[in-house]
C-alpha cells in the first residue's frame, strides 16, 4: 500500500516513517481493496503531554475512512489508529458480503 506521510512543523526521522509504513501495510490483511493512505503527523505546542496528533485517511473504493488520535507518542497514536481502522475495514468487508 502506498502511504503518503506528511510531518507538520517538524521533520520525522526515517525510523518513525518505516514504523508507520509497516503498521499501515498490515491493514491490507483485513481489506485488500485499499487504494492509498495519507498520514499527517502534527505536534501542538502545549504544556499537556498529549501533544502529538496522528491523523490517517484511507481511500477505499467509494469511500474514505478517517481516524484522528492524540497521544503522548506517535508510535502509540499509530497503534491505536491502526486498531480503529482495522475495525472499520472489517465492518465494511462484512457489509459488502
Amino acid at each position: 500500500m502506498k502511504v503518503n506521510t506528511q510531518a507538520v512543523n517538524f521533520n520525522a526521522d526515517q525510523k518513525l516513517l518505516d514504523f508507520i509504513q509497516k503498521r499501515m501495510n498490515k491493514l491490507e490483511m483485513y481489506y485488500d481493496k485499499v487504494i492509498q493512505s495519507e498520514v499527517y503527523l502534527k505536534v501542538e505546542n502545549r504544556s499537556n503531554k498529549l501533544n502529538k496528533i496522528f491523523e490517517a485517511k484511507i481511500n477505499v473504493p467509494g469511500d474514505s475512512l478517517i481516524v484522528k488520535k492524540q497521544c503522548k507518542s506517535f508510535e502509540e497514536g499509530v497503534d491505536t489508529a491502526v486498531a480503529s481502522l482495522r475495525r472499520q475495514l472489517e465492518k465494511r468487508k462484512q457489509k459488502l458480503k
